[in-house]
C-alpha cells in the first residue's frame, strides 16, 4: 500500500523531469542560426532564455494584459503581474502550451473570454492561485492535470464545469469562500484520476460530498467541521493523508470508528476540541493531535491490537505501525506512559 501511494505520488515529478529533458533535447538539436529567429519572435515585456527555448518568462513586468504569444513556447510564467483579462489573440498561436502561472494577477470571471481555456487542448497545468475570481472559470481544457484556485473568492462552483476533466490529479481551492451549499453530491463527477483535493481554509461547517473515490490526499484545515458522518472513509478507500486541523471537531462528532481506517497513514487532528485519543487503526504512521482537551492517555485503550497478542507474536505479528505522535498543547503531564511504548514499538518521536 504505501510503496504504491509514493510511487503514484512519484510520478508527478517524473513528468515534470520528462517534460525538461525533453526540452533541453530541442534546444541541443538547434544551432546559433536558430537563436535569432527565437529572440525576435520574443515580446519585448519578457525574457526568452537561449537555454530554455520552449519557456517564456513575463513575470514581475508590471503587465496589464497578455501579450502575443510565440508558436513554440510549452511554458508560460505571467505571474505577479497586473492583468485583468485572458483573451483569445494573445493565443492564437500558442497551440503547444503545457503549462500557464497567471497567479497574482487581477483577473476576474469576467475578464476570461468565453471558451479562450478550453481551447488550449495541451495545456496540463494551470495556475490562477491569488486573483479575483468568483467562481471556477469554465469550460476548461480537458486534458488539465493541475488546477490551482487558491486565495480567491471563490464562493461557487458551476454545474458540470470537472465532469470532463477525467486527466486531474490536483485540485486547489484553498483560502476560498466555499461554504457547503458549493459542494453538491456532483460537483466533482468525472474526476476519476484526482489525487490531492485542498479545499482548507474555507467556511465548511460539514465533510464535503462525493469525494472523488481516489483521491491519496484530502485537506481540510481551517473550516469549521464538527462532524464526521458514519463511514464516510468508505467512499474513498484510497485516502492516505488527511488533514483536518483548525476545526471544531469533539469526541461526539466522531464515529467511534470514524478514522479506523486502513488506508489512512497521516492524520492530522490538531487544534480541535478533542478530549481523548480516537480510535486508529494500525497501520497510521503519524498521528497529530497537538492542542485539543486531551486530559490523559491510556495506552493500553488507543492500541489497535491487544497488547497481550503483541506479546505472543512480537514483530512478526501486525503491530501497529505509528512512528510519531504529536500530543503537545493538551493538558496531559509527562512521563509518557509505559504502555505506550509498549502498544506502538515503532515510535521514534513523541511530542507531549
Amino acid at each position: 500500500m504505501i510503496l504504491n501511494v509514493y510511487t503514484s505520488l512519484l510520478l508527478l515529478f517524473l513528468v515534470n523531469s520528462m517534460w525538461t529533458r525533453t526540452v533541453r533535447q530541442v534546444y541541443d538539436d538547434l544551432g546559433p542560426d536558430h537563436w535569432s529567429r527565437y529572440t525576435s519572435e520574443c515580446p519585448q515585456e519578457c525574457f526568452c532564455p537561449p537555454s530554455f527555448p520552449n519557456a517564456l518568462y513575463c513575470d514581475n513586468k508590471g503587465l496589464k494584459e497578455i501579450p502575443p504569444i510565440p508558436a513554440r513556447i510549452w511554458y508560460l510564467y505571467l505571474q505577479n503581474n497586473q492583468i485583468e483579462t485572458i483573451s483569445e489573440k494573445p493565443f492564437v498561436n500558442a497551440t503547444y502550451l503545457r503549462w500557464i502561472n497567471l497567479n497574482k494577477n487581477k483577473i476576474t470571471n469576467s475578464g476570461i473570454e468565453s471558451g479562450v481555456l478550453s481551447k488550449l487542448k495541451r495545456l496540463l497545468y494551470l495556475f490562477l492561485e491569488e486573483n479575483e475570481l468568483e467562481e471556477v472559470p469554465a469550460p476548461l481544457p480537458v486534458g488539465l492535470e493541475q488546477l490551482r484556485l487558491a486565495r480567491n473568492k471563490i464562493s461557487r462552483i458551476p454545474e458540470g464545469v470537472f465532469s470532463h476533466l477525467e486527466n486531474l490529479t490536483m485540485l486547489d481551492l484553498h483560502q476560498n469562500s466555499l461554504l457547503d451549499s458549493a459542494l453538491q453530491s456532483d460537483t466533482f463527477q468525472g474526476l476519476n484520476n484526482l489525487m490531492q483535493l485542498n479545499i482548507a481554509k474555507n467556511s465548511l461547517k460539514k465533510m464535503p460530498l462525493s469525494i472523488p473515490a481516489n483521491t491519496l490526499q484530502l485537506f481540510l484545515d481551517n473550516n469549521s467541521i464538527e462532524v464526521i458522518p458514519e463511514n464516510y472513509f468508505s467512499a474513498i478507500p484510497k485516502v492516505t493523508f488527511l488533514r483536518l486541523n483548525y476545526n471544531k471537531l469533539s469526541d461526539d462528532g466522531i464515529p467511534p470508528n470514524g478514522f479506523n481506517v486502513s488506508s489512512i497513514l497521516d492524520l492530522q487532528l490538531s487544534h480541535n476540541q478533542l478530549t481523548k485519543i480516537p480510535p486508529i487503526n494500525a497501520h497510521l504512521e503519524h498521528l497529530h493531535l497537538d492542542h485539543n482537551k486531551i486530559k490523559s492517555v491510556n495506552g493500553t485503550q488507543i492500541c489497535p491490537v491487544s497488547i497481550a497478542l503483541e506479546e505472543d507474536y512480537g514483530y512478526y505479528g501486525n503491530i501497529p505501525r505509528l512512528r510519531y505522535l504529536r500530543l503537545d498543547g493538551n493538558e496531559i503531564q509527562p512521563p509518557i506512559p509505559l504502555d505506550i511504548m509498549i502498544c506502538f514499538r515503532l515510535l521514534q518521536a513523541v511530542v507531549i
